[in-house]
């Protein structure tokens, strides 16, 4: 059986060290101590970015081959370490053990289309003589990384979204700091301790620092850092970017997202996925089913399935297989959303399922003509709960999509092409999922929204060019006239 040790180190420049045990991570079900980490203090911090400066210029040398070796290699190990893994995250997240498996298979996909994508860092040759004051002249252009770039990462998809941020790193050359979320550490630790096998990363390369919020201020304000990507709530978001000053910020933030569900919708297939959208670990996604807007001709008969599909989630402990629904990160947050919830029922919302609270577990809950200015309608639930809207014309459910202050991925299902393809001209967000929720996403397509749901992509291919700039030569060929 698996088990976790009782500490666990930060990496500072490419080594683990133990300063401290200050770091309690609870198991999210039991609320018990799982384990304890080092937590980084504002010196360590500021010694792995100076770790990071010295690494820079021999990151920027590996060479292709070197930085693949490096993303295998990783690769290899997590697949070798894939219960371990797992298991980590379903006592450090409360995640349910299928869904903990689900991301464990995630995190190796994305190493390994980085370990691809790190031989294909192309550039362009690019012909000068658009004029006769040009002519004899050539351009060509190659990206090079950036520098030392700072990470900070969630506690919802602890690996993945970690990963998302540390192979694209390693892919390009980039030196890096990461904070994981405190509530969430141990996988992206566990993949500080994968790295530090590999000997040709220089010195300073990576440093995987655990950090309280009031400590990590280096992490956004540092001059020596040149980007800073960062995953979270869209408050905290875009306070660091207004904190970042010159150095160019990345943002996946969060959002409320719809889907729609169209009178010639595959019923059947669309309750799956929708059920699964809105309430796969415990509704804790960014892209999860939040708004639910059902056809006029179909709603009845839908709103009935989903209601009897929800009632049958089994909710408990994330180790047991069965389990659906599991604690959401803390009981503050499942007291919030109760919260929430209450006040959509006080100002006129039908209560259709769930909306029960004990401890961190919330029960899969379904509302029905949530008011629009109800927290529930207009903010991030971040937790396992959606409203369900009735429309009547494919016009109008544009309109309430893009009727929110966020814009990170759309679903719909119907069978007409000509609205597809509508909404990939209207709606606007940063993805439109097509015959299925939005919370899909696959690790090599660009990824990321529009409005309060952040900038830039993520995606190993897309962050790879955030994470590098572009460097331009021009020649001369002598003698030409």
């Amino acid at each position: 059986m698996t088990k976790l040790k009782d500490t666990y180190p930060l990496y500072l420049n490419n080594k683990a060290a133990q300063p401290n045990t200050d770091l309690k991570v609870t198991d999210k079900f039991t609320g018990e101590v799982a384990f304890r980490t080092a937590l980084a203090t504002p010196d360590v911090i500021d010694e792995a970015i100076a770790g990071a400066v010295r690494a820079a210029e021999p990151m920027a040398r590996l060479a292709s081959y070197e930085k693949q070796g490096v993303l295998q290699h990783c690769v290899d190990r997590f697949q070798e370490r894939f219960d371990e893994l797992a298991y980590a995250l379903c006592v450090e997240a409360g995640k349910p053990i299928k869904d903990a498996e689900g991301e464990v298979t995630r995190l190796i996909d994305t190493f390994r289309i980085a370990a691809e994508e790190a031989t294909r860092n192309y550039g362009e040759v690019q012909p000068l003589d658009i004029s006769p004051r040009a002519k004899g002249y050539m351009g060509m252009w190659k990206r090079v990384p950036i520098g030392p770039c700072s990470f900070i990462s969630p506690f919802n998809f602890p690996l993945n979204l970690a990963a998302h941020k540390i192979a694209p790193a390693i892919a390009v050359g980039c030196p890096f700091v990461m904070k994981p979320a405190s509530l969430t550490p141990l996988g992206a630790i566990i993949m500080g301790e994968v790295l530090a096998e590999c000997d040709v990363l220089p010195e300073g390369a990576f440093s995987i620092l655990p950090a309280s919020r009031d400590g990590a201020d280096l992490f956004t304000t540092d001059e020596r850092l040149k980007l800073l990507s960062f995953t979270g709530s869209p408050g905290v978001g875009w306070d660091l970017k207004a904190k970042a000053g010159k150095k160019k910020v990345v943002l996946e933030l969060g959002g409320n997202a719809a889907v729609i569900v169209d009178r010639d919708a595959d019923l059947d297939h669309a309750l799956e996925r929708t059920i699964f959208g809105a309430f796969y670990q415990s509704g804790q996604s960014c892209i999860g089913v939040q708004r639910i807007l059902i056809q006029d001709e179909v709603y009845d008969r839908f709103k009935d399935m989903l209601v009897a599909k929800a009632k049958t989630l089994v909710a408990g402990d994330p180790k047991d297989r069965d389990t659906f629904v599991g604690p959401m990160i803390s009981e503050k947050e499942a007291t919030r959303l109760k919260g929430w919830i209450d006040e959509a029922v006080e100002a006129g919302a039908t209560l259709l399922c769930g909306g029960k609270r004990e401890g961190a577990m919330l029960e899969a809950t379904l509302l029905e003509g949530v008011p629009e200015g109800c927290k529930a309608n207009r903010e991030e639930a971040f937790g396992p709960l959606a409203n369900l809207t009735r429309f009547s014309s494919w016009d109008e459910a544009m309109h309430i999509v893009n009727d929110s202050k966020f814009g990170l991925q759309a679903g719909m299902f119907t069978r007409d092409i000509h609205q597809v393809l509508e909404a990939w001209d209207v709606l606007d967000v940063g993805g439109v999922v097509v015959n299925d929720v939005p919370s899909y996403r696959v690790d090599n397509m660009p990824y990321g929204g529009v409005k309060d749901s952040g900038l830039g992509r993520e995606g190993i291919r897309f962050a790879m060019e955030d994470m590098s700039e572009i460097r331009n030569l021009v020649i001369r060929r002598q003698g030409l006239a």
